[in-house]
Order: C-alpha cells, then structure tokens, then sequence
C-alpha cells in the first residue's frame, strides 16, 4: 500500500530532481476506462530536459477509434498493432524514477492508469507535473496556454498536432526553456505526488488525481491554529490561511507553499481564520470583503510570499492534548 500521505507538493525550480518522462496519449474517447489509448508516446528526459530515451507505439485498442478527424488514426491503422498489455513493461521502464509530464497531466495519468489497471500492471509514477499549471504560473502574457500556442512562443515547431509522438517530442522541446524560465523567476514547479493502493488480492489500482485545491482543506495540519496575523509580526505554522480570487498567483502555487510552509489552508473565512490573501485593497465581494466582515487581516500575495520564507515554528498539535491518567480503564456493565 502506498499513499501520498506527508509526501511533498511542489518544488523549487532550483532543486535538484531525478529526471521527467514526458508523455503524451492519443485515445478513442475522454472517460478513461470505457474509451482507450489508441497511441502513446514516452520520453525519459535527464532533469535539465535532455532525452535520454524514449518509446512509441500505435496500440490496438479493440474498439472502435473514435474521433479519426483529431488523430488520424483508422480502425485499420490499428489492427493488428500492440496492445497496451504488450507495451506496458517497455513503459514502465521510461517511467521509472520520473516525474511524469504532461500537457494536462489529469488526462493522460488517468488514461495511463486505467489502462494499466485493465492489464493488471503497476505504473511506476510517483509523482506528476502539468505544463499548463506550470506555464499559468510564468505570466507568458500568451492569449492561450494551448500546446500549438506555447510551441510557436518557444519558437518550436509542430509538424502534426494531436500526433502523440509529435506532441511529446514538441513538449520535451519546451520544457527545457520553460524549466529555465520557472528558475529565473523563482517559481515553484508543480510536481505532486500521487500513489497506488495494493489490494489483499494483489491488484493495483492507482490514485486518482486531483489538484491540489481539491485536497487542501481537508489536510490535517500538525501545528495548532496560534491566532490571527499581526501586522509587523512573522507567519506561524498553523495559522489558518484563506485564498482571495484577487491574487496574482495561481492557487496550487500559493496552497504549495502554505502546505510546505505548514500553515493551513481554509476554504471559508470565519472568526478563526488568521489571514486572508488578497491584492485588492477594498475587495467589495468574496473572500476578501468577508475579511473586513471578520476582522481577518489582509495581505498581498507577493508579500504573503515573501513572508513565507521567515516563518516561525507552531506548537504541535499533540502537545494541546489532554493526555488520559495512567492506568485507567472503562468498562460497561
């Protein structure tokens, strides 16, 4: 059993990592599970973006392959080609000891995933990234962050969009400056862990993935809530922090850095809340003019940011405990 439990959500752009696999799938449908892959290509990149192997395969997928008009790709084209059975070994070994990439990396993961469960297999993936997450957070001024679009602003050229051997190839060439990018401007890559589960019966079934806003409010917090937020005063782990829709960051980069920070994150704005994020200095709706309701200070996200690198050690949750008398016991009669 595996779980992601206390693993790390995101990364500096500076630290060091074990390499990417960058991936891309072509399928017969979008709910993965009943449509299936009908092509897949894996690039295993070193961790400053260069190839260092790859794989690619068409895949008979038995059924129908859906939308020709996208991929290209015929009923005939296919028969007769691998399956994702006879692929998967060949896979894994990309995979392995990478973070897998992907342009959108909940629908490629989750079409990986399923397919591998169908085959009774394991995927070696321990944590993801997405490229669309990670170029929202380099503020491009792009119209789009579609593929075709990121590709013609890195000067890349796209031969066959929606090919999955063309695709990948087109983002492995992208990453390697967008990687350099994220490092200038100090940004926080988007890499989150995800796990499986192995069964009694020795199936594998992988997690689900979700971003990280999805997960956060429910996360359990280690220290103890220490009050509001004083002007003047550090950040303390604990501290219930809430996300304004007036901010200047996306909210899995600033949820990443509450989390890593330990301070905890909170969907609601009430009485205990600590400090609310906001760059508008009179917000008249939301999160922001609740604040003002509460009393609940503000800050800009730049400078929450900033103050994340001083923050000051909370009291462990444990230690508010009432621990019970030695010995005691309870019994019903």
């Amino acid at each position: 059993m595996s779980s992601t439990a206390g693993r790390r959500w995101g990364r500096p752009a500076h630290e060091d990592g074990a390499g990417w696999a960058v991936v891309d799938v072509e399928t017969s449908g979008f709910r993965p599970g009943q449509a299936r892959i009908v092509s897949v290509a894996a690039l295993a990149l070193s961790d400053d973006g260069n190839v260092e192997k790859s794989l690619y395969s068409l895949l008979d997928p038995g059924v129908d392959p859906g939308p020709t008009h996208v991929h290209g790709l015929t009923a005939e084209m296919l028969e007769g080609q691998p399956t994702f059975g006879d692929v998967v070994g060949d896979l894994c070994e990309v995979l392995r000891g990478r973070t897998l990439v992907a342009h959108n990396v909940g629908f490629d993961y989750s079409f990986l995933s399923a397919e591998a469960e169908l085959v009774g297999a394991e995927l070696p993936i321990d944590t993801v990234m997405c490229t669309v997450e990670l170029a929202r957070r380099l503020d491009l001024g792009l119209e789009n962050l579609r593929l075709e679009t990121l590709a013609a602003h890195w000067g890349v050229t796209q031969m066959r969009p929606h090919d999955a051997l063309d695709d990948a190839m087109v983002l492995a060439q992208i990453l390697k400056p967008v990687l350099v990018r994220a490092q200038e401007r100090r940004k926080w890559l988007p890499v989150h862990p995800v796990g499986r589960r192995t069964w009694p019966n020795g199936r594998v079934t992988h997690d689900e993935f979700r971003p990280l806003k999805a997960l956060a409010a429910r996360m359990a917090c280690p220290y103890a809530n220490p009050g509001r937020f004083v002007s003047g005063r550090p950040l303390v782990q604990g501290m219930r922090v809430a996300l304004a829709a007036e901010v200047g960051h996306t909210y899995d980069e600033l949820i990443e850095r509450i989390v890593h920070a330990g301070l905890a994150y909170t969907e609601s704005v009430d009485a205990f809340t600590s400090l609310v994020v906001c760059d508008a200095a009179a917000p008249e709706q939301g999160k922001g003019y609740q604040a003002g309701e509460f009393g609940v200070p503000m800050l800009p996200s730049d400078e929450f940011l900033q103050r994340l690198d001083a923050v000051i050690g909370g009291s462990a949750v444990e230690e508010f405990a009432e621990p019970s008398p030695a010995g005691d016991q309870f019994a019903l009669f």
